[in-house]
């Protein structure tokens, strides 16, 4: 029996055993999130670190008498010794209840229904992993961490609610180094094509050969700008920053709070949406409950929706769209443009060309304004052509302005840009944008 069918049956015998336990007036949500993963780093074009790691962990929300505990704990996949450790947690969970307040915004558990999802992948063998990378990355300088296998989210409660997800994926986060001067790239997916790994590599080479040449340094002001899609990957970062949450907005936190009280306006080059539909993640929240597979966020300039949780539904008597308690997008998508790949450097004309972007934070908050830096493979265009590698630059930049009035073009094609984050376990999740062609992107060092 391999990871997940192991999984899938030790994880249904011990949260029934869990839920089983619960005295009268006890309601529990229990969750899985589980992994086997390989963790290949390189540095030098070779092996820094080769781990293989396989954990578990369960997550318990109690409610009693009005109040809620959570806990987490880890399991081992091992039934009877996974009971002992669930006995355990919720005795702990019993007694953090009793010393808690009232919740005045508890969400009820109820049966939110079943679903049921493996998605059978095809990595790469663990044994073949390190030659189809170094293999065709020879003679670079190639630094970045392969991971990969099954990843595993469950959801279990009192009320007979029942969901699985589980698939296979990878990713091949890397940057290509020449002394001081790098390009990045991500290849990942389900399936390993040796073909497109390698046409992905040979773009960052190419990249990194224009990177060779004299540096280019420009004064601050406002330029003609290609975000590339790894830049607005970038920037649709900063919306999960509260942006779209409506709790944030009811506290007036939001970035977008001039947006949804039309006091500012958007380009109706620019529509987002959270899509389940791309296979990033699982439909369901950490209470089980399903999203619909696609959510209208911002269509053609206007805020249409903010990611709403039960518990702000609540406690603002409003209609909840099932986000999870931190109210972000987890499978956001930005719709694509017209802007053919072919055409980019011609519209772009004379101004900058940015690959990727990074450090970026909040400058003014309520008026949309990001702040951060140029990275890696970004240029200096004169006429449609790549004259210099550019020293980098902070930009200052409103969402108003740049995803507003002064957004040309979208390109007609999307990327995917894969969550890489691998703090205490791997993510789920991602984004699927396009590139964005700005007039005056202001720069101010």
């Amino acid at each position: 029996m391999n990871f997940t069918e192991n999984m899938k049956q030790s994880f249904h015998q011990v949260a029934d055993y869990l839920l089983g336990q619960l005295k009268s007036g006890e309601q529990a949500n229990v969750n899985l999130n589980a992994e086997e993963s390989l963790f290949v780093r390189f540095n030098g074009n070779k092996v820094r670190q080769n781990t293989h790691v396989e954990q578990r962990t369960l997550g318990l929300l109690l409610q009693k008498e009005g109040k809620t505990a959570h806990v987490s704990f880890s399991i081992t996949g091992q039934v009877d010794e996974d009971k002992k450790r669930a006995d355990f947690w919720l005795s702990q969970a019993r007694k953090e209840c009793d010393l808690l307040p009232e919740d005045p915004y508890q969400v009820p558990i109820k049966n939110n229904g079943t679903s049921d999802n493996t998605f059978k992948g095809a990595l790469l063998p663990d044994e073949e992993v390190i030659s189809a990378i170094t293999r065709p990355a020879q003679g670079t300088d190639l630094a970045g961490l392969y991971c990969g296998g099954p990843l595993i989210s469950a959801n279990k409660n009192s009320q007979g609610q029942s969901h699985w997800f589980a698939t296979e994926n990878f990713f091949m986060d890397y940057s290509l180094y020449h002394g001081e001067k790098a390009v990045k790239s991500v290849y990942a997916g389900t399936e390993w094509n040796q073909k497109d790994f390698e046409a992905n590599l040979a773009l960052s080479k190419n990249q990194l050969n224009l990177m060779d040449r004299p540096k280019r340094t420009l004064k601050p002001g406002a330029y003609r700008t290609y975000l590339a899609p790894g830049a607005v990957a970038e920037m649709a970062s900063m919306l999960s920053w509260g942006a779209l949450s409506f709790n944030a907005y009811k506290q007036g936190g939001s970035a977008l709070q001039k947006l949804a009280e039309k006091e500012k306006s958007l380009s109706k080059l620019l529509s987002l949406r959270e899509n389940y539909g791309l296979g990033l993640t699982h439909r369901f929240n950490s209470l089980g409950e399903l999203a619909d597979e696609t959510l209208e966020l911002i269509s053609v300039g206007e805020l249409k929706n903010f990611m709403t949780s039960s518990r702000s539904a609540k406690e603002y008597g409003v209609q909840g769209n099932a986000a999870d308690s931190y109210e972000a997008p987890r499978s956001l998508e930005i719709l694509p443009g017209s802007l053919k790949e072919q055409d980019i450097l011609k519209e772009l004309g004379t101004g900058l060309y940015l690959s990727n972007l990074h450090y970026l934070n909040w400058s003014d908050r309520l008026n949309a304004r990001i702040t951060g830096m140029t990275r890696y493979a970004c240029f200096w265009v004169e006429n449609g052509e790549i004259i210099a590698p550019i020293a980098d630059l902070r930009f200052d930049e409103s969402l108003y302005d740049c995803w507003g009035p002064n957004l040309l073009a979208i390109t007609e094609f999307q990327a995917v840009d894969p969550m890489v984050s691998t703090y205490e376990s791997r993510s789920f999740g991602g984004k699927k944008v396009p590139g964005m062609l700005i007039k005056d992107f202001k720069f101010t060092l």
